[in-house]
């Protein structure tokens, strides 16, 4: 939904959501006026709150209650207005840094076995992030290469084939010729560069993962190949998408008891569904918090947030899941993640989760597939 909001509007968005966060108390313009200096009257507050409820980002709970942030309103907020200022930005670095310095303090992962490790990590996620904690097991079987042949079908049209440790056999066509020039080239010159840039890829690649293929840099080929490199990129992933179907796996879980106590939980039946989801049906719950993402810009995680109804599972329907994978060098293998209810600290809750995802990548690399 989009919804253009002015800078008055978002501000005073921003607030309610904050306010509501710290008080799990619907909020009033009075309070606004109070706690936040928005440089209006309260009649003009309760104006704007007015068209934002309107708007479907805020709402009543009862007639003479003040206003709840819908999740429409938390999505904008998280989207958009999440770091307002530069004491907020400076204080997601911080929460950022407290967590690596906690994970560093209480877990050796040279010393620990990686179930142990994650355990632990899920434990110390719990407690600061004060929600529930998800870590999934990593993934440790993937296809790896054992050929791969480039081959001119017709002018213009190539064939990827490749040959897995397994002796299966995957193929990509795609076309290659994106100018008249490029389709009229001579077909035996094109056989050569193919069979050149295959044996140069057999020699370097073979024995890696399919997956890892996919985030490699073909920009490295030489000058001459370089047309083949969107060729090959976007056929290896589609490859690797075709061939490397995630397994699920445990999901660590830990903070239940701390976060179940919270007033949006009080309903024991709602308290009961999300259980059975965390110990009978983790298996939805892993294909919802383990994504194979696209690359991210700059090496960073990316932390994805599902707010409310955005949850496909029902008994989460009225929470916030908020997950990144952790690595092996470029190559996903599983995930950390954190559910509580949506009038949640995001701030936190977002630099807790990417925190602790980095750590998880840096200390997996001591372990063996």
């Amino acid at each position: 939904m989009e919804v253009q909001l002015t800078n008055r509007q978002q501000h005073i968005l921003w607030a309610t959501v904050r306010h509501y966060i710290a008080t799990a108390e619907p909020v009033g313009s009075k309070a606004l006026v109070e706690e936040y200096d928005l440089g209006v009257s309260s009649a003009t507050i309760r104006n704007v709150m007015g068209v934002l409820e309107k708007s479907g980002l805020l709402y009543q709970p009862h007639a003479s209650a003040g206003r709840v942030p819908s999740d429409s309103g938390y999505r904008i907020y998280v989207d958009q207005l999440i770091t307002p200022s530069l004491r907020d930005a400076t204080r997601t670095e911080t929460l950022g840094r407290e967590v690596e310095v906690a994970l560093q303090k209480h877990l050796q992962w040279e010393d620990r076995s990686l179930e142990a490790l994650l355990q632990g990590a899920a434990q110390i996620l719990a407690t600061l992030s004060g929600c529930i904690s998800l870590i999934t097991m990593p993934q440790t079987t993937t296809a790896l290469l054992r050929h791969l042949q480039l081959v001119q079908i017709e002018a213009g049209r190539i064939m990827l084939i490749v040959v897995t440790d397994g002796y299966e056999t995957h193929s990509k066509l795609m076309d290659l010729a994106s100018t008249p020039e490029e389709t009229q080239r001579d077909s035996e010159v094109i056989d050569r560069e193919l069979q050149i840039v295959s044996n140069f890829l057999n020699s370097h690649l073979r024995g890696r993962s399919l997956l890892e293929l996919a985030y490699l840099d073909w920009s490295e080929l030489d000058q001459e190949f370089q047309r083949y490199g969107e060729f090959l990129k976007n056929s290896v992933a589609e490859l690797s998408r075709r061939t490397h179907a995630p397994t699920a796996t445990q999901i660590m879980v830990r903070g239940v008891s701390e976060v179940l106590r919270q007033p949006e939980f009080s309903q024991l039946q709602q308290v009961q569904t999300i259980i059975h989801l965390l110990e009978e049906e983790q298996d939805q719950l892993w294909r919802l918090i383990f994504e194979e993402p696209e690359p991210e810009d700059g090496g960073k995680p990316k932390v994805t947030v599902r707010i409310g109804a955005e949850n496909p599972l029902e008994p989460i329907r009225t929470c916030t899941l908020i997950s990144s994978n952790y690595r092996r060098g470029s190559i996903p293998v599983g995930s950390v993640g954190v559910l509580g209810p949506t009038r949640l600290d995001y701030e936190s809750a977002i630099a807790v989760v990417a925190s602790a995802a980095d750590y998880l990548s840096e200390a997996f690399s001591y372990f063996n597939p």
